[in-house]
């Protein structure tokens, strides 16, 4: 059996960062998980040894990433992966499972994704600093959640700046600033009629060139970003709260409470009322 340490931080409140569990593992040879499907993101630093990670690649092909000790790699919600140690160098890792609001913004700024999994630092040393982050996160347990976020943002800001794939400044700061005003606009009118060209009038830009922007700065289109947003504060209410789903719904942006469950269910895979029963946060 593997030496593993494993651990859960209970998810008090969706906000723009979360930890969901988070562990480290010696594995025995040819030790894996998969294929599965996970529900958040899902990284892990490779301390030693080797491993091999199969998922998703371009164009939905089957890629396969023989991993060995000083990389790491992601996991993106919603894709079949299967990982498993080598047979003859077993590796061992730290993982740490987060989601939240910007979870995907900041992942693509670090050039990671389901087609682009593997994480490799610039120098040896810069991944020791992301080694450092993760296990002050792992050993958090006995501090509180704010000591416990905090490292998760070291931990991110980390990854970020030191990714060999992370993204170049796109336009510099004039366009971070549209940004910021486009998500600040979301965050205030998400349970409205909101549209594309609101944001991009709320920004003083032209519709087409917002939406440029927006996407070369985050990584997805203004509408998806919305959706994903309103589908986070539904479960929000989904596991927090005895709300009906119909109040839910229009809570979030969606008169029609049908729409609502077809555009969660494109998000999440499965419609709001079976997410509550499988996920909903019981008072003990």
């Amino acid at each position: 059996m593997p030496d593993v340490l494993f651990s859960v931080f209970p998810n008090e409140q969706f906000v723009d960062l979360t930890v969901y569990q988070n562990g480290y593992e010696k594995c025995a040879p040819m030790h894996g998980f998969g294929p599965n499907v996970r529900n958040h993101f899902l990284f892990h630093y490779i301390i030693s040894g080797k491993g091999t990670l199969r998922g998703n690649g371009k164009n939905m092909t089957c890629a396969e990433y023989q991993l060995s000790a000083g990389s790491g790699f992601l996991i993106e919600p919603g894709y079949v992966n299967h990982y498993w140690a080598d047979k003859e160098d077993p590796w061992e890792y730290i993982w740490i499972e987060f989601g939240g609001l910007r979870a995907r913004e900041y992942m693509e700024s670090a050039g990671l994704s389901q087609t682009q999994p593997v994480y490799q630092p610039e120098k040896k040393e810069d991944g020791l600093k992301v080694l450092e982050e993760m296990f002050a996160v792992v050993k958090a347990e006995e501090n509180s959640w704010l000591y416990q976020i905090g490292h998760l943002y070291l931990f991110i800001d980390t990854l970020i700046r030191t990714s060999q794939t992370r993204k170049r400044a796109l336009g510099g700061k004039l366009r971070e600033f549209y940004v910021r005003e486009a998500i600040n606009y979301i965050e205030d009118h998400y349970s409205e009629n909101v549209t594309i060209e609101d944001m991009a009038r709320f920004c003083k830009l032209d519709r087409s060139y917002f939406g440029k922007v927006f996407k070369s700065v985050v990584g997805q289109s203004p509408q998806e970003f919305l959706i994903r947003y309103r589908m986070e504060k539904a479960v929000e209410s989904l596991v927090l709260t005895d709300a009906a789903i119909s109040d839910i719904s229009v809570s979030v942006g969606y008169a029609n409470s049908l729409h609502f469950s077809r555009a969660f269910k494109g998000v999440y895979g499965i419609p709001p009322r079976e997410y509550r029963k499988k996920h909903k946060l019981v008072k003990r």
